[in-house]
């Protein structure tokens, strides 16, 4: 059985933020018919300074800084990271074992986390999320 990563490419929206699958380019965003035009003159305009369009939000996000343009841009955004990573069980009996949790966080906490803790956590992204009220706010 071959794996397919299209259970992480999903857009989705609700009446206050829009929901991108992390395992999306910038490309395919780029094409999506679905995805709003503001979203995507905003990738064009400013995320692509830094950024190639073959490059997942996935690799984006997990190899992010806080001193790139496209940081600043989502920041903007108010932007948040759904993510899963590793956590310690501790059961009433017996000893204690490690279990995926899913968490949301703020693209500045995650940012935060260097590159060694993402590993030692096993971090996944799952999800980008964006505020519609900072999408429709943000100048282009």
């Amino acid at each position: 059985m071959e794996y397919q990563d299209n259970d992480f490419k999903y857009y989705m929206q609700d009446t206050s933020r829009l929901y991108l699958g992390a395992y999306y380019s910038y490309r395919e965003l780029l094409e999506h018919e679905m995805v709003p035009f503001k979203y995507k003159s905003i990738i064009e305009h400013y995320v692509m300074k830094d950024t190639q369009a073959d490059t997942t939000l996935e690799s984006q996000f997990y190899y992010m800084s806080q001193d790139q343009f496209s940081y600043k841009t989502y920041m903007q955004l108010k932007t948040k990271v759904k993510i899963c990573l590793l956590a310690e069980k501790k059961p009433l009996i017996g000893p204690k074992k490690m279990i995926y949790q899913t968490k949301t966080m703020p693209l500045a906490e995650f940012v935060r986390m260097n590159l060694a803790q993402k590993k030692k956590y096993g971090v996944k992204i799952q999800e980008i999320i964006l505020s519609k009220l900072a999408l429709m706010t943000f100048s282009v």
